[in-house]
């Protein structure tokens, strides 16, 4: 159970940093300021602040976020956070001082800022000259002020409390603060930065699977080998006389390197007799057989949950497999190519569930099956795992694409509102339309919990 739980908490964070990284980086790119990049939610454990953003890892596990400036449901910036803004511009400048290798007093960083505004703004001397603001922020912070840096700094000078500063910045919001604020904020950028910034979360949970299942046909996957498990009675390997341990050596004289080129072949015969060249082990000896039979229809279920007839001989693998490793060119195809297969079954099987094709609680798990899942695969080893990291990767960002308040689809879908009205929606139907999502949410999460809970008790 410890290493379920451990395995479901380590891909979960591996997921959540690939998705919040995409926001982050585009973010960035563009030119908006990350306030805060979290792995887990509050409360916060452990944090770390580099240049603009503050690094945190949250107590609660199962999520994170990428905190932007202004990223609030608010139309216009409130004073408060300009404030708030005008504090996070002083610890920039804290920052660029410790980085600069400056040694400041002072016991907190209230203190610390207060020093290097009384000695950037302060009428300072060296060498018996005066200094400019310029050259004494070089000297202090080994760079010059921004212009809204500049500002704040010389309320904290004249106030001589950086609460007190952010107070009177709060009552009375400085211009140059507030241009840099909307120059920087997440809401005042152009539609399209937003639909992009928003876009790339799942666009980078999507694309990381390539990337790492790239990694994995490298290292090598099982592939499973053409060997019979269990025969099933009244279908036609039974009435022919395979048996369990038969090795299938070619079709036809076509050779069988694989039980899907097995299975492949056989469901694609259409009917007509096969020729089976079959390897059996016979008093500890190998011998060769060949076994003539015809495939039947048989209903299977697919994933969309409808049962398809399809040509069949009634057997089932053995389980027996080898390891094949791929060069990265290679590799590299295959990912490509598994990536949009398992993109599109999953987008069918998502697709079932909204249309009821395919019973609810059979499809659904939470976080309990998905310990589970991540246990048992990765007791199977590591290229397991990935592979259920992949298919968790991609199924995330398919997830987080869907129209609903909260999830990113749901702010893409104020983006196109936005963009068909040429303003945005109001922020009364905006806050109502999150209500409803968080309700969704939430009774979804806690069907999927009493749905994991009652698989367990039912065995």
């Amino acid at each position: 159970m410890l290493i379920s739980i451990l395995s479901a908490v380590i891909i979960f964070g591996i997921l959540v940093v690939v998705h919040e990284a995409g926001h982050f980086a585009m973010a960035k790119r563009l030119g908006v300021r990350v306030i805060r990049f979290s792995i887990g939610y509050p409360p916060k454990i452990f944090g770390i602040r580099r240049g603009e953003t503050e690094y945190s890892i949250g107590a609660t596990p199962f999520g994170g976020y990428c905190r932007m400036l202004g990223d609030e449901v608010g139309e216009e910036p409130r004073p408060e956070e300009i404030g708030d803004y005008s504090r996070e511009l002083a610890l920039d400048v804290l920052d660029a001082a410790r980085q600069h290798g400056k040694v400041l007093n002072g016991n907190s960083a209230d203190e610390r800022i207060i020093a290097i505004a009384k000695q950037v703004c302060g009428n300072n001397r060296a060498g018996g000259s005066s200094l400019t603001l310029a050259a004494q922020a070089r000297e202090i912070i080994g760079r010059e002020l921004s212009p809204e840096e500049s500002a704040v700094l010389s309320e904290i000078n004249s106030a001589g409390s950086v609460d007190d500063a952010v107070k009177k910045i709060t009552e009375h919001p400085d211009r140059t603060l507030a241009r840099s604020y909307e120059a920087r904020s997440f809401p005042t950028q152009a539609l399209w930065k937003r639909a992009l910034i928003v876009l790339a979360g799942p666009g980078a949970n999507i694309l990381f699977a390539p990337i790492l299942l790239t990694l994995v046909f490298m290292y090598g996957v099982p592939v499973p080998l053409p060997v019979v498990g269990d025969v099933k009675q009244g279908l036609p390997a039974y009435a022919a006389g395979l048996k369990h341990g038969d090795v299938i050596v070619s079709i036809n004289g076509q050779p069988m390197d694989t039980w899907n080129e097995f299975a492949e072949t056989v469901r694609s015969s259409n009917g007509a007799s096969l020729k089976l060249d079959v390897k059996r082990t016979v008093e500890g000896s190998a011998v060769h057989e060949s076994i003539v039979l015809t495939p039947t229809r048989q209903d299977e279920k697919t994933v969309t949950g409808k049962m398809v007839p399809t040509w069949v001989i009634g057997v089932t693998p053995s389980g027996d497999a080898k390891i094949q490793r791929f060069g990265p060119l290679d590799a590299s195809v295959h990912a490509v190519a598994s990536t949009w297969n398992l993109t599109g079954q999953l987008m069918v099987g998502i697709a079932s569930i909204l249309t009821g094709s395919t019973p609810i609680r059979e499809a659904l798990g939470g976080p309990i099956r998905i310990a589970q899942m991540a246990g048992q695969y990765a007791h199977q080893g590591l290229a397991d795992a990935a592979m259920f990291t992949v298919m968790l990767s991609i199924e995330l960002g398919i997830i987080n694409l869907l129209p609903v308040p909260l999830l990113d689809g749901g702010h893409l879908l104020f983006f196109i509102f936005e963009g068909a009205r040429g303003k945005p929606l109001e922020l009364k139907y905006r806050e109502m339309m999150l209500q409803v999502g968080l309700f969704l949410l939430v009774a979804l999460m806690a069907f999927v919990i009493f749905n994991d809970i009652s698989h367990i008790v039912q065995g």
